[in-house]
Formats: structure tokens, sequence, C-alpha cells
């Protein structure tokens, strides 16, 4: 819903609504959101719980949280952008737990989420070229004439975390 109560069109920019396109508010930004719940988590002495396996889990925690509220609805029933206030409250409520332990578990492990967002895209456009892929669900590996080398992704072995200075696995 956007600030004035009225409902948006869905993150594909798809106009679901006769209300325009969706976007984003331009604040707070992921900063701001890893400042706050950075703030939050030292005023309750926190910080010993958040390595980044704990966040992990959490983040896997209310991911489940998140599905559930989507488990028992089928593909006939109106989306999200239908459902009642309080299903709606819930998925808001879902979404943003898992924003703000994912932005917590970057900060630890030291991502820059925007732009290892960037730098993801620009992998994704190399693998994906929109001639070949335009409406399949294929894998690149799985397209036409291959795409691009592996060597260019940036892999898990090159982000380190926080807590022990390791590559991630």
């Amino acid at each position: 819903m956007s600030e004035g109560g009225e409902t948006r069109a869905d993150a594909g920019g798809e106009d679901t609504a006769a209300t325009g396109p969706f976007s984003f508010s331009s604040e707070p930004t992921l900063e701001d959101i890893r400042r706050l719940h950075a703030e939050f988590a030292a005023e309750r002495d926190w910080d010993q719980f958040h390595q980044p396996r704990n966040l992990l889990l959490a983040l896997v925690g209310e991911v489940g949280e998140l599905a559930e509220l989507f488990q028992w609805k089928t593909d006939e029933e109106p989306g999200p952008q239908a459902w009642p206030p309080r299903e709606r409250a819930a998925l808001q409520e879902e979404l943003s737990d898992v924003l703000i332990y994912l932005v917590a578990l970057a900060a630890r492990c030291r991502v820059d989420l925007p732009r290892a967002v960037l730098s993801k895209m620009d992998t994704n456009r190399q693998r994906y070229p929109a001639h070949l892929s335009r409406g399949s669900a294929r894998k690149y590996t799985d397209l036409p004439h291959g795409t691009t080398s592996e060597n260019q992704a940036v892999g898990p072995e090159d982000l380190a975390c926080e807590s022990t200075g390791q590559a991630s696995t």
C-alpha cells in the first residue's frame, strides 16, 4: 500500500491496481536500515548473538514465516495486493524481518549490498542475454550457445565474514 492507502503494482512494475507502476520510497536507505538495526541490537547487548551463522538462521526462519503466508493459497486466488489488511500487515512485517536480517548479515560479512547487486546484475546480463533467455525459465548453462565464463562471477570464496576472517562456504 502506498502512503495514501491505495494499492500499488507488484515489484515487477506491472500495473495490477490501476495506480501506476510500483516504486520503493527513497528512505530509509540500506545504510539507514543497517544503522537502525545495529543501534537496536547494541542497546540490547545482542551483538554477541549476531554472528553470521545466527543471522543466517534467523533470516531463514523469517523466510519460512513469509512462506507460511502464501502456503495454502492457490494461484487462482487474488494476489497479495488484494489480501485483507491483516494479511497485508503480516506480509509487510515478514518482508521487513527478512530485509533487516539480510542487511545485518551482509554488514557482518562486510558485503556492500548495493554494489553487490550491481555486480550481480552485470553478471546476470552476461549469463542471460535477452535474445537467448526471453520467455525462458532455463538456467544460463542450458541456454543455446552458452553465455559467459564462470570466472567473471564473484564466488563465495571471495567473501569473508567479519566473525571468522575466513571465506564463507
